[in-house]
This record gives structure tokens, C-alpha cells and sequence, in this order.
């Protein structure tokens, strides 16, 4: 070890002994000062959460372990996050953390010991309002990075298609090399589809989705067809805003959408 270094740890080790002892050798009225002035701390700084510092915060309260169910309010909105300081958002984003690994431990607990866990949705409510946390923050990054350098500040993508043909975003990300020298990044974007076997796969991709869509119009004409056999008097403004995919005026004319009914006559 050099002098120099030597000199240094020495003079620390000096400054820390007449530090300490001029602490210890202060009057007493000066005690008395420190101990008022930390009394009148304000509590805002200090916190003020219940005081559970062990493992025991992984697990709900204990007088609700024997409960069939707890009484829990609904998930957080959009419009609610967006009207709280980001510090609010802040520490609402490591109290709900802090609920979703509570949450989570209890359900693996529920499942361990066989037993029934109360409200399983808390856990959905959670995860809803976490997300929308997160929508309302990268609003917020959107907008102030529009502001300072008229960019989104987001990671640029674009639309490729994978080894099976199908479209999906793909994220960009910075690299060493630029592309016409990173071979390896070229061989794993330049991934060549093709061949019977994808586009078979392909073919019966594309009926499964037509199918799924076929179904659902099917399923929201027979509502609309119901609808108007019980109630032929029904307001259509309000069916074809509920239903924008279903022709309601030509349904109407139909004799499925008529139902058993004697109309009224005028004598």
C-alpha cells in the first residue's frame, strides 16, 4: 500500500474519532435541542402503513383465511389514474405489486391445502388495474416526448411474417454491427416460409378464423331474430347499435322474426 493511502486512512480514521467524541461531549441542552426537533418531525415523510415487517405480508389477514369471501371494490380506471401525480402512481404501482404477490401466495396456498380461495377475481382486478397503470404512464412518456423531440419515444416496429406465414410485430433493437454485417441477425430475420406443409397449415388457419367469424354473425342474427319474435315492438335504433354486423330492417320483414302473435286490428 502506498503512502498516500496510508496518509488518507489516517485522516479519516481522525476526523471520524473527533466527530464521535464531540458528539458524546455535547451539553446537555443541545440533547434536549436534536430530541424536540425530532419530535416535531412531520409524519408525512415518515411511513405510515401497517406495521408488518416479516414474511407474514406475503399472506392476507388472518381473519380472512376461514372467509367463503372477502368484500373487495372493483379494479382501477383510466380515468381515475389519469388524474394522479406520477409519485401517486408510483407508489399505487408497488401497493398493487404488493397485493398481486399477496394474492398469488394465498391462491398457491388455497391449492396446496386444498381448500377454497376466496374471490379468485381479486387477482384479475389487480392485473386490470395494473394495466391500465401502465397505459396511463406510457401516455404520459408518449406526450412528453412529443413535446421535447416530436418522436413517441416508443421502440420502432414493423409488421414481418414468422416461419409459419402468420403477420406479427416485430420489435426493433439496437445492435454493434449494422445489418449488412450482423450474419447471424440475418439468418434469423431472413427466415424462408413455404412448402406444402405450411400451406396446408395456412388454408385450414384461414377456415378456422372464417368459421369463428361465420358462427358469431350467426349467433348475433338468431339474438337479434329472437329478440324481435318476443318483443315486436322492440326500439331498432337501439338493436343496430348493439348489433352493427346484423341487417335489423331486413330481418324484420323475415317470418322467423314474426313470432306467434295476433296483430292488432283497427275497427
Amino acid at each position: 500500500m502506498s503512502s498516500t493511502l496510508i496518509k488518507c486512512f489516517n485522516l479519516a480514521k481522525t476526523v471520524r474519532a473527533a466527530t464521535v467524541k464531540g458528539f458524546l461531549t455535547s451539553p446537555q441542552q443541545q440533547w434536549q435541542a436534536w430530541s424536540a426537533a425530532a419530535l416535531q418531525t412531520p409524519h408525512a415523510q415518515l411511513h405510515t402503513s401497517p406495521a408488518r415487517r416479516d414474511l407474514m405480508e406475503f399472506f392476507d389477514d388472518k381473519k380472512h383465511w376461514s372467509e367463503n369471501e372477502v368484500k373487495v371494490g372493483r379494479a382501477w380506471r383510466t380515468d381515475e389514474l389519469r388524474i394522479k401525480s406520477n409519485k401517486e402512481l408510483h407508489q399505487l404501482w408497488f401497493v398493487l405489486l404488493k397485493e398481486r404477490n399477496m394474492l398469488m401466495t394465498m391462491e398457491h396456498e388455497c391449492n396446496d391445502k386444498m381448500e377454497i380461495f376466496p374471490n379468485p377475481e381479486r387477482v384479475d382486478k389487480v392485473k386490470i388495474s395494473m394495466e391500465n397503470l401502465e397505459t396511463v404512464v406510457r401516455e404520459r412518456n408518449k406526450a412528453y416526448h412529443l413535446l421535447e423531440t416530436g418522436e413517441t419515444g416508443e421502440r420502432p416496429q414493423k409488421a414481418v411474417k414468422n416461419a409459419f406465414g402468420l403477420q406479427v410485430n416485430y420489435k426493433m433493437c439496437e445492435h454493434v454491427l449494422p445489418p449488412f454485417m450482423n450474419l447471424k441477425w440475418i439468418k434469423s430475420r431472413n427466415i424462408g416460409f413455404g412448402g406444402r406443409a405450411v400451406n396446408r397449415f395456412l388454408l385450414k388457419y384461414r377456415e378456422q378464423l372464417y368459421n369463428a367469424k361465420r358462427k358469431a354473425k350467426n349467433r348475433s342474427r338468431n339474438e337479434v331474430m329472437m329478440i324481435l319474435r318476443r318483443n315486436p315492438n322492440f326500439d331498432l335504433d337501439v338493436l343496430r347499435r348493439k348489433f352493427p354486423d346484423v341487417n335489423v330492417d331486413k330481418l324484420r320483414n323475415e317470418d322467423k322474426a314474426r313470432g306467434h302473435y295476433v296483430p292488432k286490428v283497427d275497427v
